[in-house]
């Protein structure tokens, strides 16, 4: 006798299929990741051209030494509503920390009135006591990233009690996968005077943010921790790898350490967010904890999501050294018309939804 082969019918053949679809598609979601951008950059000096009788910003007024007019301070709101768009891609930034912008008003300008404005993007600013009026804010996404708290930290230097500087901004968010992020906008010291002279004053700085990390992990361990900004050192220097304790990303990774997901441009030495006498150089850092780089947790980067925003329309040639550099708003006192004597510098945080 010939063998038998028996068949399944159709309509169990459609029920297995449906039951192995909808295995797979709870499979999926139980492992589902999504990607998120967070963004930093220093904006040079995103100032409106009214006068604030509380600030020292008479240069950037349409009868300073800049002529800053209203037409200027158009096209510079619709340059950095580009550069972030351009980052962006397909998908908004959920976090964006901004260095140099001047009050809430350039921050409305931007959010609600340049082509930023379906993105639906809310602010946190408060103002600092700068004696320019430069201060630091965050840009976000309401639906990726829901504040819970925000804090302005103040700087007051013991040994200098009457200079000013920004306040760093610390706020606490939930995502979209419910996890805590803590996160640091700052922009230290500028190395006006030079390097060496100044140094004090962003080591100082970089203690206090230290010991507001210590206090946040006294009661959570292991926080996810982001610290972005314009730290006006470099990643070797004494303010980030010393006192702040930000080091290069080496296995083996300590959840309770940070480390400077942009050390590895510096070593580079091939480009940088800042171009200073022909050298590249990252003073625009994003630093993370340890926790962050740990492959099972549910926020994931790793030094391979760190870019430098290289696009051709923020660059020209370097004339004088060779090379690009940076397509700034002004040369000196001379109007240029570019966008910013930084580059922004942006990672990806790879989100699991997982339970």
């Amino acid at each position: 006798m010939g063998s038998t082969i028996k068949t399944i019918p159709p309509m169990r053949r459609l029920l297995c299929y449906l039951s192995l679809s909808l295995f797979i598609t709870t499979l999926s979601a139980q492992n589902e990741v999504d990607t998120l951008r967070i963004v930093s950059y220093n904006t040079e000096n995103l100032f409106d051209c009214k006068h604030d009788s509380l600030k020292n910003d008479y240069d950037f007024t349409p009868e300073g030494c800049y002529h800053w007019t209203l037409d200027k301070y158009k096209k510079k709101i619709a340059n950095v509503a580009r550069v972030i768009t351009s980052i962006g891609q397909w998908d908004s930034p959920i976090l964006i920390g901004l260095c140099e912008i001047e009050n809430e008003k350039v921050l409305i300008d931007l959010t609600r009135y340049s082509p930023l404005k379906n993105l639906n993007y809310k602010f946190i600013h408060a103002e600092s006591p700068d004696k320019r009026g430069v201060d630091v804010a965050l840009l976000y996404q309401p639906k990726q990233f829901k504040p819970i708290k925000n804090e302005f930290i103040k700087i007051s230097f013991p040994d200098d009690p009457q200079s000013k500087t920004r306040d760093i901004l610390y706020t606490v968010g939930k995502l979209p996968n419910g996890d805590t992020l803590h996160v640091f906008v700052n922009h230290f010291p500028s190395r006006l005077g030079g390097e060496v002279a100044s140094e004090e004053k962003r080591v100082y700085v970089a203690s206090v943010l230290r010991a507001k990390i210590d206090s946040i992990r006294t009661s959570s361990p292991k926080a996810n921790i982001l610290i972005m900004g314009d730290f006006n050192d470099y990643p070797n220097n004494k303010s980030i790898e010393i006192t702040l304790g930000a080091k290069k990303p080496v296995e083996p990774i300590n959840s309770s350490n940070l480390y400077n997901l942009f050390y590895q441009f510096q070593e580079q030495g091939i480009i940088g967010s800042n171009k200073y006498n022909g050298e590249w150089g990252m003073l625009d850092q994003i630093i993370v904890s340890g926790s962050m780089l740990l492959p099972n947790n549910r926020i994931y980067t790793n030094q391979n999501n760190a870019h430098i925003c290289e696009e051709s329309f923020l660059l020209e040639d370097d004339n004088r050294f060779m090379g690009k550099k940076p397509f700034r708003t002004y040369i000196g006192m001379k109007y240029h018309g570019g966008y910013s004597d930084h580059l922004p510098v942006y990672i990806n945080l790879i989100l699991k939804n997982n339970k």
